[in-house]
């Protein structure tokens, strides 16, 4: 008996984090490691693209992945593929995509690059960089 109501008490407040969260907060675009093939399958598709150059001892990355996370939730996000390249074990693709540290943020519209940012953790201007995208 006492199982089932710790059981039924964790639904209730898993239910009650949910709700405060909204409806779309199970639904943010996750990140999908890097892979040239992925990258140019999305660019052919046309859609909207971001890529994360990551790395996880950056504090600057730390503070931008709730705030990606948030942002990829809303509704206008839903078709844009994110991709994290990992900074210290993929450099060809760091290179290839010409960024030069961590924290760098790209949008693309199918093949054409539409902006990027370097070590911005402002909500404002990175909901501003991933509209460029759509």
């Amino acid at each position: 008996m006492n199982l089932l109501r710790r059981n039924f008490n964790l639904g209730m407040v898993a239910a009650a984090v949910l709700a405060v969260a909204g409806p779309h907060a199970a639904m943010a675009a996750s990140a999908i490691p890097f892979s040239a093939e992925a990258f140019k399958a999305a660019q052919g598709a046309g859609g909207p693209i971001l890529v994360e150059i990551h790395a996880d001892w950056c504090p600057t990355c730390k503070a931008q992945a709730p705030i990606l996370q948030k942002l990829t939730a809303d509704p206008k996000f839903k078709d844009l593929k994110v991709f994290r390249v990992d900074f210290d074990s993929m450099k060809p693709a760091v290179q290839a995509l010409g960024a030069r540290t961590q924290s760098t943020l790209i949008v693309f519209k199918g093949a054409v690059e539409k902006g990027r940012s370097v070590g911005d953790t402002s909500q404002a201007s990175i909901a501003a960089l991933l509209e460029k995208s759509l």
